[in-house]
């Protein structure tokens, strides 16, 4: 008969002195000191140090004990008690007390572990997604899923108290291919036709809008076949909104106390709304970036006025051509080491930079690589300019706008992190608005929507969707914090022509339409409402939240960046039966040495 837990090892303090427990857990730490063996015992709740006493316990039940090994499951009854104060530890929780065992049961036994249960352990990814569910038993990774799990509650109880009906969408959809790859999901009954599962419940929480729902929420999986990286995984989950008659100003305030209640009610942090705003244009002028990280300065600065004209063949070339001439500034680091400076050269230029340029000021004068083709006094301006001091850098990209603002963004970012000018503990929220409404792609030879194309363009831009569709801007907003975009929305095309003008504009003829969307302009034709949503990264916020490096710490069963599971070995191949059934011939050999 197991031993029936009466609390939990990690909710006893002093107050629970002289009580008698039963616990149940797992054994984390062992520590035999002759005629005492201690433990300490962990739960969920955490852990607490349990003692066998050979005097109290007995020959026969401390030999038992004896035969302890970590991540034994055990049982024990016994009764708290306060430990002397020079043996307290104030690391633990339950520090100030321990539990006298008075009986013993072992309900499973362990092999040993291949890494240790404990908190940063320094061990290869890959093995701790294979032993995933002994990954999971780590207090750091039980935290990050509980973290996770107190979200979701937030998220559902305000959206509650905010008028929100939660509503389900499927999971098996027509594929729509635009943008990343759909997974296709075979039909069996339906011969050679296939599902795809979705991107993103967009079209189908538009039609619950049309359906007079006017506000929906769903934590919803979604699923994209695209190259991984930290922050992405080829199924994530996201908190998907949609509501009626509202604008982006509505739209917007909800969502801050949304934020706001999820980092106060978690994380004990004050958030002041309103958020800062900041259109798209803005922040690649100043960052470089369209989800800038606003915890430390060292924004672009245009210098181009001040070199422009000179026998710099070089800066001349890329004015010429409509490019620009930028820097960012990095304060009291004109001592900079030259092997440093080549290395960002380098860096540079994976992002696009042909090379990268500098001016050091230093107390024995200016040095710079373009120094002989500027007068002293134009060195002067530009430190002016910039706020500059005598022992500043400045690092110089000049080149097309797309690739000053790319390079110099992640120089940026680079530099910060070398530089240790990021607060951790700093929570930096801004809203991004005002996007594009569309972005070229060279290699097609059209324009594609940014975001997607069910996004409403600004009603004074709607003129030149066919003309000009490089003015056209967009009523969309992105919600960045730390340099980590977050969540996304739009106000959304309600009305047919607009949708067919847009589609026009991204070159969609009207049969693709009609096959890809036409049960979406049907229904624009039964009195839709105006309508809006967002939908929020769940994983990247808890990441954020937890302070993780990867989203791949806040999701319980993750897979590689190569989309595998360690564990459980998916994806993996099928039966040559379960292909023809339906209706799949596959032309890749099997590899017969597995």
């Amino acid at each position: 008969m197991v031993l029936k837990r009466s609390d939990n090892c990690g909710e006893l303090r002093k107050n629970d002195v002289d009580k008698s427990v039963v616990l149940n857990g797992w054994v984390s730490r062992r520590r035999d000191h002759g005629g005492l063996i201690f433990v300490d015992l962990r739960d969920r709740s955490g852990i607490v140090q349990i003692v066998f006493d050979e005097a109290a316990l007995g020959a026969d039940a401390f030999d038992i004990a004896e035969t302890l090994r970590n991540e034994f499951v055990i049982a024990i009854s016994g009764k708290v008690r306060a430990r002397s104060a020079d043996t307290v530890n104030p690391k633990m929780s339950t520090g100030e007390i321990e539990v006298v065992v008075n009986e013993l049961e072992i309900l499973n036994k362990a092999k040993t572990p291949p890494f240790y249960i404990q908190d940063g352990i320094d061990v290869d990814e890959n093995v701790r997604l294979k032993y995933r569910y002994l990954d999971l038993r780590r207090p750091e990774m039980q935290e990050n899923i509980r973290l996770r799990h107190k979200v979701t509650m937030i998220m559902r109880r305000y959206l509650d108290e905010n008028g929100f009906y939660e509503i389900e969408t499927p999971m098996l959809c027509r594929s729509t291919p635009e943008g990343a790859r759909d997974f296709l999901v075979p039909s069996r009954l339906n011969a050679g036709q296939f599902y795809a599962l979705p991107q993103s419940p967009q079209i189908f929480k538009q039609l619950l809008m049309v359906s007079g729902f006017e506000r929906y929420f769903q934590i919803v999986r979604c699923f994209r076949d695209e190259d991984l990286r930290a922050d992405r995984q080829p199924e994530f989950t996201q908190l998907d909104i949609e509501t009626s008659f509202l604008d982006q100003d509505d739209i917007i305030k909800i969502m801050e106390g949304l934020i706001k209640n999820i980092f106060e009610s978690t994380l004990d942090v004050k958030i002041e709304i309103p958020f800062q705003r900041m259109s798209w244009q803005e922040a690649m002028d100043r960052f470089g970036s369209d989800k800038p990280d606003l915890r430390f300065g060292m924004e672009l600065i245009d210098i181009s006025e001040f070199v422009k004209g000179s026998d710099f063949k070089v800066f001349n070339s890329v004015l010429e051509n409509n490019g620009q001439i930028k820097v960012i500034k990095v304060d009291d680091y004109a001592n900079i080491p030259r092997r440093e400076l080549d290395n960002l050269v380098e860096y540079v230029k994976i992002y696009g930079a042909k090379g990268l340029a500098w001016i050091q000021y230093t107390d024995e004068g200016v040095k710079s690589p373009f120094k002989k083709f500027y007068s002293d006094e134009t060195f002067d301006k530009i430190k002016q300019f910039t706020n500059a001091k005598t022992g500043d850098l400045l690092l110089v990209v000049g080149d097309k706008a797309s690739v000053v603002a790319q390079a110099l963004g992640e120089l940026r970012l680079e530099m910060a992190r070398r530089r240790n000018l990021i607060d951790e503990n700093k929570l930096c929220f801004v809203w991004i608005v005002d996007f594009p409404m569309f972005e070229y792609v060279e290699d097609e030879k059209r324009y594609k929507a940014m975001h997607h194309p069910f996004t409403r363009p600004r009603a004074e831009d709607v003129d030149f969707l066919l003309t000009s569709p490089d003015k056209v801007r967009a009523d969309a907003y992105d919600i960045v914090l730390n340099g980590v975009e977050v969540g996304g929305g739009s106000l959304r095309i309600y009305q047919r022509d607009l949708q067919q003008k847009v589609f026009e504009a991204i070159g969609l003829s009207d049969d693709e339409a009609r096959a890809k969307f036409g049960f979406l302009m049907d229904a624009f034709e039964f009195g839709t409402p105006p309508h809006g949503g967002i939908a929020f990264g769940l994983d990247r916020l808890i990441m954020l939240m937890a302070k993780r490096k990867s989203i791949r710490d806040v999701i319980a069963f993750p897979k590689t960046q190569s989309a595998i599971d360690p564990m459980s070995h998916a994806p993996s191949e099928v039966d040559d039966k379960q292909l023809r059934e339906l209706h799949i011939k596959s032309t890749v050999k099997k590899d017969t040495n597995k």
